[in-house]
């Protein structure tokens, strides 16, 4: 199955345009969505949007209605005529990986971004996918080193694992998976910007693509004024090559930031269908879309490689219970938590022990390290209980002896869960300075 993609294979059929040049004509536009006459093409297919002026549109085959064919503009409206020809081109369905993307920035059809030349594609990959067998998913049971102590020592992470950082707007996600970035260990990086400001994207292309590491990093980035389709074909981009690179075998770190912003396109392609949205405006199958990007990573028993996934998820108004959160937490292998009340604190990364977990964690850590994990929870936890009560000055000290404990050590706990962002701390560093910690 997997040898489709490569060049030269059986893929080639899948070229639309063997033969007479076919074409159809646009016969209605509304708000992006384009219904085209006299042209059967698959979905998935990307049509070129050929006007009488000269100007080129792009756009994307996503349905079917009453005979005529459904397409998503891959960019803005402007200057759309109507009766314009639509030519098919490319390969539907399909998606160009390669080792040629390695060290560079692409928009979500694959193109540069920064001002390299041409990407020359290698291979291509089915943007759907490879699908596997359950069993094929080998199970986590080596830990991940992401650099950062307070993950590396409570909330252990594992090769393989998808894991969601999870918080309301400004409390430290992006600089949280800039610190991850840094002190991880991966062969292949990988980051998807889905939705994000352009001046982010900007920065984060400067800090990580130039850097030492940049030659084994990819970065596929969709600012939030890019047609909604786009973003999507986006995070399908920045997944199926990562599924290439575990194919060889190799262990891919793939962050896309965020899994919120690919919820949010989905709905808007959703809501465009004439789909009813249910659970706060969200139509059940942008709902289903975070299932499918989320199953496809984890580790490979056939190839040997792995992806381990590192997903924000943006809880709006600071809702937890936000139906994107809700489904992310539930379909994730764990999840890191950033309060804003610890933010406000001047404690950064602002992680909630108490909140956060990693579904992995007793597989890959030891019992030593599992048991000091979860006395350290347990004062965090006292502390927090009771924090109003002791800031009052209506607690009598030695009531509670693990209170008094975590009083005590509530400076010391505070300087370990923080840390600076050009700081790196391995496992075995966080392990022994939480050993040091609870004294054990």
């Amino acid at each position: 199955m997997l040898k489709a993609v490569l060049p030269g294979s059986d893929t080639n059929s899948l070229n639309v345009s063997p033969g007479p040049v076919r074409f159809g004509f646009v016969a209605a536009c509304d708000n992006g969505l384009l219904e085209v006459t006299g042209l059967s093409v698959p979905v998935g297919c990307i049509c070129r949007i050929a006007q009488d002026n000269g100007h080129v549109l792009s756009a994307e085959v996503i349905g079917f209605r009453n005979g005529r064919t459904l397409m998503m503009l891959l960019g803005d409206s402007a200057l759309l005529c109507p009766g314009s020809r639509v030519y098919p081109e490319g390969r539907p369905g399909m998606l160009p990986v390669g080792e040629s993307f390695l060290g560079r920035s692409v928009d979500g059809a694959g193109l540069p971004i920064d001002g390299g030349p041409a990407i020359r594609c290698d291979a291509y990959w089915p943007s759907g996918g490879v699908r596997t067998g359950a069993l094929d998913r080998s199970t986590v049971t080596i830990p991940f080193d992401c650099g950062v102590r307070p993950i590396n020592a409570v909330t252990t992470l594992g090769v393989g694992q998808r894991v969601g950082i999870m918080a309301g707007s400004g409390v430290g996600k992006s600089v949280l998976i800039d610190m991850i970035a840094h002190g991880a260990k991966a062969d292949i990086v990988i980051f998807a910007l889905i939705g994000e400001r352009a001046r982010e994207v900007s920065g984060f292309v400067e800090r990580h693509m130039q850097s030492g590491r940049g030659a084994n990093a990819i970065t596929v980035a969709v600012p939030a004024d890019h047609a909604p389709n786009l973003r999507l074909r986006g995070a399908q981009l920045a997944i199926s090559l990562a599924e290439y690179f575990r194919w060889q075998g190799k262990r891919v770190l793939l962050v896309m930031d965020s899994l919120t912003r690919v919820a949010h396109a989905a709905r808007e392609i959703g809501l465009l269908f004439g789909e009813p949205g249910s659970a706060r405006g969200y139509p059940p199958s942008a709902l289903a879309v975070l299932n499918k990007l989320v199953e496809r990573a984890g580790n490979s028993a056939e190839s040997g490689g792995s992806i381990t996934g590192i997903y924000t998820v943006l809880a709006d108004g600071d809702d937890e219970n936000d139906p994107v959160v809700d489904t992310a937490r539930a379909i994730l292998d764990g999840h890191i938590v950033l309060s804003r009340d610890l933010a406000q604190r001047g404690q950064y990364p602002a992680i909630d022990i108490g909140a956060s977990l990693s579904r992995v964690m007793s597989d890959v850590a030891t019992k030593e390290h599992n048991a000091n994990a979860r006395k350290l929870r347990a004062l965090c936890a006292s502390y927090e209980a009771n924090r109003d009560l002791v800031l009052m000055g209506a607690y009598r000290a030695g009531a509670d002896q693990q209170l008094d404990l975590a009083m005590a050590m509530q400076p010391s706990i505070s300087a370990f869960l923080g840390q600076s962002v050009d700081e790196r701390v391995t496992m075995s560093e966080s392990i022994e300075q939480l050993t040091g910690l609870l004294g054990a």
